[in-house]
């Protein structure tokens, strides 16, 4: 039995930079990836997801830009790149590269079977290590609809069916109508498939500010995208090639493929935690604010249920590095930012208005209609759109929340994530000197009517 530095079970993002950290520190290390070093934002989400939109924003750019005649959609070459970038669903040149730098690696489920020092099982094989790393991930969450469970892969699609297909359906129900959602629905839409979005909130993307969702909807429509709210999928059923959906107010929907989008739920059943004495819940591991669930053992990622995202996996990842290194550090989830890489863009940060009163915070809100105030939208298109919001803290003088609606807001949301994190008072950002023209002069637009 071989003891080693640190075991680390799940190697997608998260699990990754903690691996590379760690071995560049010199310490003896051991991964575990159950399927693709790399893990699903490399091969079944952020990756292909960007690939895949990138192509139908290009072609709505150019139709806006002028002199810029409207290039067509190649689907077998988007196809064949989209198939580059997620390496063919080809992990080995990774596993080598970790051998290379002195991993072991396994492929494999990997399980807790002791502590005291940490003991994990994968395969045939036990280790032991003062530090045992939990980065496993998520899964996608099959809500309860009748029938669902009957029908096969081929017409119910998941996040990984749907970035990795091979051809662009006629028709597609998606049910949920968060990131993942919008994100797929619109490009399956602009692929020229006919597309039904049901939601069962009031609004899509309704955890944020109800003008941002507004603007949301108002996108859809213009893409053609039917959207049912406040509704829910009751039944499918098989209806020849596709599907039939029942709503639960009585309307039915014939598509050839039902797409889920409807959330992801931790992954840590099966690996061995409760056995071995460590607390886990629906909601993932619980963890400290170093992401330390037990001395020894760490949680990072999807894994922890703390805000799911990529960028907060590995950022989670350097404060566990950081921490088994001797480097006492905390993890701040404040200001971290939330973009949904339609086209145009939608970026928030922070809280919204609401989530500010409810906080006993004297919030005062603020806009900026970007092609109404600014020169950058007018160089960009021939007929622009967008909008930033911004919620402040009278009382402090600092920004709480922001929220942006247009082209390459994935690029400015920063100013205002940078803003709140480091509490910049609203004079000294309203004393900046954004570079013209861009989109971030939108900022002092917003600024001076917080002002006012």
């Amino acid at each position: 039995m071989e003891h080693l530095d640190a075991i680390i079970i799940g190697m997608g993002p998260g699990g990754e930079t903690v691996a590379s950290r760690l071995l560049e520190a010199g310490r003896r290390v051991a991964v575990i990836e159950r399927e693709l070093v790399g893990g699903e934002c490399g091969y079944y989400a952020c990756i292909p997801t960007k690939v895949l939109l990138r192509p139908p924003e290009v072609r709505a750019e150019a139709a806006g830009a002028a002199g810029v005649s409207r290039p067509d959609l190649d689907w077998p070459r988007l196809r064949e790149y989209r198939d580059q970038m997620i390496r063919h669903l080809d992990d080995s040149a990774q596993v080598q590269g970790y051998r290379d730098q002195g991993a072991l690696v396994f492929k494999g489920e990997g399980r807790v079977i002791g502590r005291d020092p940490w003991r994990v099982a994968v395969g045939d094989t036990e280790l032991t290590a003062d530090h045992v790393v939990v980065a496993t991930g998520s899964s996608a969450v099959r809500p309860p609809i009748d029938g669902l469970d009957a029908l096969d892969e081929s017409v119910v699609w998941t996040n990984r069916e749907a970035t990795t297909l091979t051809e662009i359906p006629r028709s597609a129900l998606v049910v949920g109508g968060s990131a993942v959602g919008v994100e797929l629905g619109q490009f399956l839409s602009r692929m020229g498939a006919a597309v039904t979005v049901v939601q069962r909130g009031p609004r899509l993307v309704n955890r944020e500010e109800p003008r941002l969702c507004e603007l949301i909807g108002d996108q859809f429509a213009r893409d053609g995208i039917s959207v049912h709210l406040g509704a829910q999928v009751a039944s499918v059923s098989r209806d020849g090639d596709g599907v039939l959906a029942t709503l639960d107010n009585g309307e039915r929907v014939r598509a050839d493929v039902v797409v889920l989008a409807t959330g992801r739920r931790p992954r840590t059943d099966g690996l061995g935690l409760e056995e071995a004495g460590v607390r886990t819940d629906r909601s993932g591991l619980p963890v400290d604010e170093r992401c330390r669930a037990e001395p020894g053992l760490w949680g990072i990622g999807d894994a922890t249920g703390v805000s799911m995202f990529t960028h907060v996996a590995k950022y989670q990842g350097r404060v566990v590095a950081d921490n088994i290194l001797g480097r006492e550090r905390t993890a701040d989830y404040t200001a971290v930012p939330r973009v949904i890489f339609s086209e145009p863009e939608i970026a928030a940060v922070g809280l919204t208005a609401r989530q500010a009163v409810e906080r006993g915070i004297d919030a005062v809100t603020a806009e900026a209609d970007l092609p109404e105030s600014l020169a950058r939208p007018w160089t960009y298109g021939t007929d622009p759109r967008g909008t930033l919001g911004l919620v402040a803290d009278r009382g402090r003088g600092v920004l709480v929340g922001a929220w942006a609606f247009g082209p390459m807001a994935s690029e400015w949301i920063h100013t205002a994530a940078l803003a709140i994190r480091a509490g910049i008072p609203v004079a000294t950002l309203l004393d900046s000197v954004p570079q013209f023209p861009t989109f971030n002069e939108a900022y002092l637009i917003a600024l001076e009517k917080l002002e006012a």
